[in-house]
């Protein structure tokens, strides 16, 4: 049991941390955030911007990075508007590793792979242990130099 407990305890804090730096925990009463998010799974953007505008929760790093990326996947896209939001989530939350990673791959839609490349390194160290998100931007960044 000795040599299984520091086992268990680093596993509880690595989930315990990654769960803290990828999003924050919704505000009681606040449904916004999975009505938003079944939106956006749908590829239902604009209405997932008119749901966040309603929410108007312009202090959540959630909120900022969900609107960015809606307004960065909608047709045709808002960059300028995404950007604005990318960096007002980074702002609240330097280490939010879905708004670390969705910038990144904005930074690629602009071919600024240089800004992708630190966005990814920041990603590195926000990922004690790799995520999701560093891989996804990893992978996109490979993908781009590949078409270069």
């Amino acid at each position: 049991m000795k040599k299984i407990f520091p086992i268990l305890l680093l596993l509880l804090l690595t989930i315990g941390l990654s769960q803290a730096a990828d999003t924050e925990p919704a505000k009681p009463g606040s449904i916004w955030l999975t009505d938003v998010r079944t939106s956006i799974k749908a590829q239902k953007y604009d209405q997932a911007i008119k749901q966040l505008q309603e929410a108007n929760e312009i202090s959540s790093a959630d909120w900022n990075n969900l609107l960015g990326y809606s307004l960065r996947k909608k047709q045709p896209p808002d960059l300028l508007g995404a950007e604005k939001y990318y960096l007002a989530a980074l702002k609240i939350n330097p280490a939010h590793r879905g708004a670390l990673e969705y910038y990144g791959e904005l930074k690629l839609m602009n071919n600024d792979l240089p800004g992708a490349e630190a966005l990814l390194a920041r990603l590195d160290k926000a990922c004690t242990f790799g995520c999701e998100e560093y891989s996804d931007l990893k992978g996109a960044i490979q993908k781009y130099k590949s078409k270069k």
